[in-house]
């Protein structure tokens, strides 16, 4: 439907072409201006600024060009549809390349001409949009980079304010690719430790017999391969945060240890005799409820009860879809940056599928995706720019792993187990422990698996 605010001008000396096209752009349900020559429509676009202008070519004090160019220097975004009864392929080329909108013959086709406007006013419309979605993320900036205007978020906002304030251990739960970490780190900016270290740990990303090494830190010479001291994670968070992703993939006969020292405010490194003190919060998240991961004795219910002072659940993104058009243009604007583009946004087909996408993999995958979007696009993302798995009805094409019975028919067993894994772990940005937890596989088992693919 047209919107009735917008002003579209019409430039042309011939008065009958004049009063056709106004008076079809009029009837179309736009508000209208007329210009018979540069000068008026100058005096025009200075009195008030149309949004939309058709111009002819041939004008008697300037040229259609000439008025584009102006037109474009003003106001870039400006959708400016060009019209002559003299069209060359030479002029058609060069009015595209000045930036018009099209480039219409005369006698017009008027169902294109309508077809060409409404084309534009709905680029007028999404350019309205992102700009309210650029103006909201400007107000968001000053609260760290969680990013959306969904009740959930306020709500953990609020929770971050509080938990920051104070000293105490807190928990961050939530699927894989929610943002935890991004939680995690702004509890650490707007906490008295802010200008301390913030160290983080991922207790799935590490072999079992590396983990201990990496937080109690070893003497030289502890074992096979210790040519040097190093300090831990807890040394080395002195004075700041140390934050636990994936707590409960933390080895069972570790969690005892961690939990002592948690208590002890000590440390010892491996290996050696002499405790080191600590001054350090400890901060922890989980893609597993943690109350399911102390039931399956994944996770000791002291160390739990330790570490869950406070606990910040961060919901899925298919629970908050209201958050994904400000999330999406974020993202288009840092990734624009970082490619060296001009994505404006999405287009109404594209919106509407990432709205439909039940998105698995949460904001990181929906990082991944705008950012294929991204190098694709030229102005608007469109679904065509979208990845493969993004069928109609918006759901993954293969379930999870985004593979079909039919994609791994005529495979061995060994080569379809392959296929299964590899493709979930790039699903889930590479999370061994949500690859694991999704196809009911230990981390042990995906790492070994990895190992034979020699996949690092």
């Amino acid at each position: 439907m047209p919107d009735p605010s917008l002003l579209v001008l019409v430039v042309d000396d011939e008065p009958a072409m004049r009063e056709v096209v106004s008076m079809r752009v009029a009837d179309w349900g736009y508000e209208v201006a007329v210009a018979p020559d540069g000068a008026t429509a100058d005096r025009h676009i200075a009195e008030r600024p149309p949004d939309l202008v058709i111009s002819d070519v041939v004008l008697p004090d300037t040229s259609g060009l000439d008025l584009l160019t102006a037109l474009k220097a003003g106001d870039p975004a400006r959708p400016v549809i060009l019209m002559t009864a003299y069209a060359t392929v030479e002029l058609a080329v060069d009015a595209m390349k000045r930036g018009a909108q099209d480039f219409l013959t005369k006698p017009l086709d008027y169902l294109k001409l309508k077809a060409v406007i409404e084309a534009a006013t709905r680029d007028i419309a999404l350019r309205t949009e992102v700009e309210g979605l650029e103006a909201e993320l400007a107000t968001q900036t000053g609260t760290g980079a969680i990013i959306g205007s969904s009740q959930a978020l306020e709500d953990i906002r609020a929770m971050i304010a509080r938990v920051a304030a104070t000293d105490t251990s807190a928990l961050v739960v939530g699927e894989s690719g929610t943002g935890k970490e991004l939680v995690v780190r702004t509890i650490h900016q707007q906490s008295a430790r802010a200008s301390g270290p913030f160290i983080a740990i991922n207790a799935a990303a590490m072999a079992e017999g590396l983990i201990e090494s990496e937080l109690f830190g070893h003497e030289k010479g502890a074992f096979t391969g210790a040519t040097a001291t190093r300090p831990g994670c807890f040394e080395l968070a002195h004075g700041g945060t140390l934050f636990l992703d994936e707590i409960a993939e933390m080895p069972a006969s570790l969690q005892p240890k961690l939990l002592r020292i948690l208590e002890d405010g000590r440390t010892r490194r491996l290996g050696g005799t002499r405790e080191h003190r600590f001054d350090v919060r400890v901060l922890a998240a989980t893609n597993r409820e943690p109350e399911d991961a102390v039931q399956e004795g994944m996770l000791r219910e002291d160390l739990f009860y330790r570490l869950g002072v406070f606990t910040i659940h961060v919901p899925p993104l298919r629970d908050r879809p209201e958050d994904i058009p400000l999330l999406t243009q974020h993202f288009i604007q840092h990734l624009n940056t970082k490619h060296g583009r001009s994505v404006h946004g999405l287009r109404d087909s594209a919106r509407e599928r990432f709205l439909a996408y039940p998105w698995p993999g949460n904001v990181r995958e929906l990082r991944n995706v705008v950012e294929r979007a991204i190098i694709l696009a030229d102005s608007w993302i469109e679904v065509t720019h979208l990845p493969p798995y993004f069928a109609e009805d918006g759901e993954p094409t293969g379930g999870d792993a985004g593979l079909t019975t039919a994609s791994l028919a005529g495979l061995s067993l060994a080569e379809a187990e392959k296929r299964l894994i590899l493709d979930t772990l790039e699903r889930v940005g590479h999370n061994k422990a949500e690859a694991a937890r999704r196809l009911k596989l230990d981390v042990k088992t995906i790492r070994n698996k990895l190992k034979t693919y020699g996949v690092a």
